[in-house]
């Protein structure tokens, strides 16, 4: 063919924390530089995809995403230019090599990638900002990893720098667990350090995503999440536009990612993720890339973010490609993960920062309580509106749960508590029925869950690790299909969608009518 050529690098084989949003992107890209009449040169190696279908490229190569076979690949085809952004993280390992080898990569530069990517640099640019971000520090051996932790104060967030969906991520609480996971967790080198942040509890975390031409920095969406801080984003449900955040702390949101943008000079798409505490804005990373959750922003708003970052990539700007201000929308859109936990005997299905989904739904409305509960359904735990709940929480959680389960007895439910979430909601004039513990004899919390007397639990996980006793609920529930809600803000988004399905209409209407003008 005689047209010009861009290659597109995908993600590779399929694996938790590296899924097919990331392929979604690199399709949206294939179609996109179609339209602007390049050649399109595939390269990815996973039959699972549709990046591998026969008719989404011009040419595909089925080879291994590594330099050596990409560099065979790129001597053959010479191609004009080389797309790293949209296939998650095992591009972007390779980007660096490839400039070096003299590859025309386009788009963000690897330098500016780096610059997010490495924790010295990063910081380094926080502070050029004025920006805010967890206290932090990067370890090479436990002597210095525990000097850290002491100096930022525990619970600390630990991973290994580079990873992929959050993998051997942890919040730990105290020196032991710091230990053992140095020990354990991670092979610690020079080359490999760990890096240390300040877990901050109670936090709302906050995703954006948002496409810039080098000039200019558009918004795609600002996405608040339902779980707090310390589930990995990839995990977590979350809401678009925001539901509970103030229009100050949005307008701020919107200001620092314009700063971030032009700083690291992002041709293509870039996703910030935030942590708020305190009206204070706090920047837990910078991708300057495509992110899992450009699909997600694409259907809910009608924006094809991926297919609009391809052409900035090629030159085009985004005043001529008619994307100027970010598209307000009067619906709400909730993404819920998937979770394979049912194929995993001996999985606890607590959610922390290492991801653990294979896939999402949508729900969509006007209303956040129904849309909140059509992705219930989408997930495949309708929630129920009527019968028993079963609540059993941790000590902390205690004085959260009762205005919770004071709603959920006004919407007709009757209440199930182990003893001492029991005495907390009857001192606070709740009606409950007292239930045994596994090991306090028969019948107990599980028997009620296999004899199908319980509809929804709501269970907090009560310190490090799981408890035996939770965790056999936790797996009952999940066999069983009963709905299961292990956070304070999920059983408040849980308590508003069976308060909206009771009282409002559920409706169904074609997506495309929710992106009319």
């Amino acid at each position: 063919m005689d047209k010009k050529k861009i290659m597109i690098l995908g993600g590779g084989p399929n694996r938790i924390g590296q899924g097919i949003e990331f392929d979604y992107c690199c399709v949206q890209a294939a179609f996109a530089l179609k339209e602007d009449g390049y050649e399109v040169i595939m390269v990815n190696c996973n039959p699972e995809t549709v990046s591998t279908d026969y008719d989404t490229s011009d040419k595909l190569y089925f080879e291994p995403l590594t330099v050596e076979d990409v560099l065979n690949i790129y001597d053959k085809e010479k191609p004009g230019g080389v797309i790293v952004q949209f296939g998650g993280q095992t591009p972007l390992n390779i980007a660096k090599d490839l400039m070096q080898e003299g590859v025309p990569i386009i788009g963000t530069s690897p330098e500016s990638i780096d610059r997010a990517e490495d924790r010295k640099k990063f910081s380094q640019l926080i502070q050029k900002l004025n920006l805010r971000q967890p206290p932090n520090g990067t370890g090479m051996s436990f002597s210095e990893a525990r000097r850290i932790a002491k100096k930022i104060g525990y619970p600390v967030l630990v991973r290994p720098s580079y990873v992929l969906g959050g993998r051997a991520m942890e919040i730990v609480y105290d020196e032991s667990s710091l230990e053992q996971y140095m020990r354990e967790a991670v092979d610690v080198s020079p080359d490999h350090p760990v890096l240390i942040d300040k877990f901050i509890e109670e936090a709302i975390e906050v995703d954006i995503d948002a496409v810039a031409d080098g000039e200019r920095c558009v918004i795609g969406g600002i996405m608040e999440h339902i779980e707090e801080a310390g589930v990995h984003s990839g995990d977590s449900s979350c809401s678009l536009p925001p539901y509970t955040l103030s229009r100050e702390i949005i307008e701020r949101l919107k200001k620092q990612t314009y700063a971030l943008a032009r700083e690291l000079q992002v041709v293509g798409l870039i996703n910030i993720q935030c942590a708020i505490k305190d009206n204070e804005i706090y920047i837990l990373e910078v991708n300057p890339r495509a992110s899992r959750t450009v699909p997600f922003v694409g259907k809910a708003t009608g924006v094809p973010l991926a297919k609009i970052a391809t052409k900035v990539m090629v030159g085009k700007k985004l005043t001529s490609l008619g994307f100027t201000r970010e598209k307000e929308i009067k619906h709400i859109a909730v993404k819920e993960a998937v979770f394979p936990f049912v194929r995993f005997p001996g999985v606890d299905i607590i959610l922390g920062p290492e991801m653990r989904s294979t896939g999402e739904v949508m729900g969509i409305s006007d209303n956040f309580g129904i849309a909140f509960a059509k992705a219930q359904m989408g997930a495949g735990l309708s929630l129920p509106l009527g019968g028993n709940v079963f609540i059993s929480v941790a000590d902390k959680d205690k004085p959260s749960i009762i205005p919770i389960a004071k709603e959920l007895q006004s919407l007709g439910f009757k209440i199930i508590a182990t003893s001492g979430t029991a005495s907390v909601l009857k001192k606070n004039g709740i009606e409950v029925k007292a239930v045994k513990k596994i090991a306090e004899g028969r019948p107990h919390v599980e028997d009620y869950i296999k004899n199908g007397e319980i509809q929804l639990i709501l269970n907090t996980p009560i310190g490090k690790g799981p408890k035996f006793d939770e965790y056999r609920i936790r797996r009952e529930a999940t066999i069983r299909q009963i709905p299961i809600i292990t956070t304070i803000p999920g059983a408040r988004a849980a308590v508003d969608g069976i308060k909206a399905m009771k009282t409002g209409k559920l409706q169904v209407k074609p997506l495309q009518e929710y992106h009319q003008p």
